[in-house]
């Protein structure tokens, strides 16, 4: 749409400058040409009749205090309820939540089976050699009952202190 107003006159004496297109009388030609030009006029006034209710309802929103931001939350709250109302978003909610629960659980039994999996490593014979190994190495490197690099004792245990615990402030 357009707010150019149409000449209705000129365009109509446009038309009738024209020849006559093939099967039809110059009478249903004219006819023709004045049911248009009634066409184009009643256009013309729904156009301008059009652009005083739009006018019209922005004064009316203006004196309720509804501005285009409001306007455009109310409606993207109500698309998004409708979205929300619609079968297909509750059927694709429930499938995403019956996939969250089955994950969950699988994530659950994976992480179980790890920690068993780590303790029965951790009981084996062969854990426990390579663990008594490398502390016969640290003991050769270290040697026993010395400190650590920071000059002080590697345990509060060899520093005569007894557990961590005895040491609370309370």
């Amino acid at each position: 749409m357009t707010d150019v107003p149409v000449d209705t006159a000129a365009a109509t004496a446009a038309a009738s400058a024209t020849t006559v297109p093939e099967g039809l009388t110059e009478s249903e030609a004219e006819e023709l040409r004045s049911e248009l030009s009634k066409v184009e006029e009643e256009i013309s006034t729904l156009r301008q009749v059009l652009a005083a209710k739009e006018k019209h309802a922005g004064e009316l929103k203006r004196k309720l205090g509804l501005t285009p931001l409001n306007e455009l939350k109310q409606n993207f709250s109500k698309g998004w309820h409708d979205v929300q109302a619609s079968n297909a978003y509750k059927k694709t909610q429930e499938t995403l939540s019956q996939a969250g629960q089955k994950t969950s659980a699988v994530l659950s039994n994976v992480g179980s089976t790890i920690s068993r999996k780590l303790g029965d490593l951790r009981n084996s014979d062969t854990f426990k050699s390579f663990e008594g190994r490398v502390g016969s190495l640290k003991s050769r490197v270290v040697g026993p009952g010395a400190q650590n690099g920071a000059g002080e004792p590697n345990s509060p245990m060899e520093a005569g202190e007894g557990t961590p615990q005895d040491k609370t402030p309370f």
